[in-house]
């Protein structure tokens, strides 16, 4: 790949991220939390395991929210001719977010409460 074309590919996902930061609002609120946990994860100085898996979930909730952006866009493109289904799929979509951020923050609490207890006690 050349030169020009890498930089082609960086400033196309560029605009990618920003569109999706100007326009999701959920996006934006996820990306603030996962800040939070990322300095939480310091304060409470998670082993390098934990703060894998962390990241990992944050990560995970993000592209999730990315790509629930991209089909929503895809499918408004369609619209029209399948209101019923086009829907169904966004429903889907958004459930599928929201299962991860669940399951995320259920994991997170999971790693966290043993520092925060100690933290407490």
């Amino acid at each position: 790949m050349s030169t020009r074309r890498l930089v082609k590919s960086f400033r196309d996902a560029s605009r990618g991220i920003a569109y999706v930061f100007r326009h999701e609002q959920n996006f934006r609120i996820q990306l603030c939390f996962a800040l939070v946990v990322v300095a939480a994860m310091f304060v409470f100085g998670l082993r390098t395991s934990e703060m894998v898996v962390i990241l990992l979930l944050i990560l995970l909730v993000l592209l999730l929210e990315f790509l629930n952006s991209a089909f929503e866009k895809f499918i408004d493109i369609v619209k029209p001719r399948l209101a019923y289904q086009v829907e169904v799929i966004k429903d889907i979509l958004a459930a599928m977010v929201l299962f991860a951020s669940l399951g995320a923050t259920v994991i997170g609490l999971i790693i966290f409460w043993p520092h925060i207890l100690r933290l407490v006690l």
